[in-house]
């Protein structure tokens, strides 16, 4: 190869070899946007979560009356969602039964000031409807928390604290969204049949919800799977976790 040609060949490789340090050296100087987590930042001081519990009546060996929960998401939370929506910035629901002092609970949780939690509770305390249910030992009693004591002011707050932090933080998101699924699909179930043939003693409400509980458990049963823990599996890239008989399993 002639001298001139060999010289030209090693300066292009050297030119080549500058662009690439340099296109490093600058790439390695971009500075990042800082992101924080959306939502969390929109959260207004001065509130915090408050719980309203339904004790729900659970005689010894009997079975928990679970249809009583979708009645009073329906007819009780929904109408105080509506009238506060802009009031209450994150909620979610809790369903329980156990055989300890806390007993069979259904509970609204949610996120706002404490004179919106205030207004909640004193119209909770004055619903008609609950307090026939209390006469009737349906419920036994509605134990609101003290608006006057603000003890829960952190987006984690409520969380469990075994999770990582990142965790405690973004959950209530996520359980908002799938509170939210449900009471709609409630809504859409309870609404189709209401409209011909609406319950008006506390008796046919009984009659009515069991049935509407009855459907949704018929819709997590045959839907759950796909609809449900199938699509939140692939979020996370389909990628198995260790499911309570410590193995792995897929959605």
């Amino acid at each position: 190869m002639p001298p001139i040609k060999a010289l030209q060949n090693w300066l292009s490789v050297l030119l080549f070899c500058l662009v690439v340090m340099i296109g490093c050296a600058s790439l390695g100087q971009v500075e990042t946007r800082e992101i924080k987590p959306s939502g969390i930042e929109a959260l207004p001081s001065g509130n915090g979560w408050w719980y309203a519990r339904f004790h729900i009546n659970w005689p010894p060996n009997t079975d928990p009356i679970w249809y009583m929960d979708p009645y009073l998401a329906h007819q009780i939370i929904f109408p105080l969602l509506q009238a506060h929506q802009n009031d209450i910035h994150l909620w979610r629901f809790h369903r329980r039964a156990a055989r300890d002092s806390a007993g069979r609970q259904f509970s609204f949780i949610f996120y706002a000031s404490s004179r919106t939690a205030r207004d909640i509770f004193q119209t909770l305390q004055s619903e008609p409807v609950a307090g026939d249910m209390k006469s009737t030992g349906l419920i036994d009693d509605v134990v609101c928390d003290d608006p006057a004591k603000l003890t829960r002011p952190n987006i984690e707050d409520t969380s469990d604290k075994n999770w990582p932090v990142s965790i405690q933080k973004a959950w209530p998101y996520y359980i908002m969204g799938v509170s939210q699924m449900w009471l709609d699909l409630i809504t859409q179930v309870a609404d189709d049949n209401l409209k011909s043939d609406p319950p008006v003693s506390i008796k046919e409400i009984e009659t009515f919800y069991k049935q509407v509980n009855e459907t949704m458990t018929d819709l997590w049963r045959k839907q759950g799977r796909h609809a449900f823990m199938h699509h939140l599996n692939a979020l996370f890239g389909y990628e198995p976790l260790i499911y309570y008989e410590k193995r792995y399993l897929t959605f």
